[in-house]
């Protein structure tokens, strides 16, 4: 059995890879979690995951941009996806999550 600091690099990363190819999955199939419902849990959305691999792209000289990382992840432009499964959000979870940038 391989222990996790057997590992090469390489192979952390395709693990990496597969973890979060199995992430999106899992957002994609549970369109009904919202992403005011991650960012109250977690302090994190799918727009975030979106901006990360942007920017992770970016570190490595590689031009893509917020909407393109967006895209990767929801599988469709964001304004097609907002359009199609994003609710309304309620009152509650709106003065929620205002409540947690307060904190911050």
């Amino acid at each position: 059995m391989t222990a996790p600091t057997d590992l090469t690099d390489a192979q952390r990363t395709e693990l990496d890879a597969a973890a979060f190819r199995r992430l999106l999955a899992h957002l994609d199939a549970h369109k009904e979690v919202q992403n005011i419902d991650l960012m109250l849990l977690a302090d994190f959305c799918r727009n975030c995951l979106g901006d990360w691999w942007s920017e992770a792209a970016a570190e490595r000289g590689l031009e893509v941009s917020r909407e393109e990382g967006r895209e990767r992840v929801y599988g469709m432009p964001y304004a097609e996806w907002k359009s199609k499964h994003q609710a309304e959000a309620s009152p509650e979870k709106i003065a929620a999550f205002k409540a947690k940038q307060v904190a911050k």
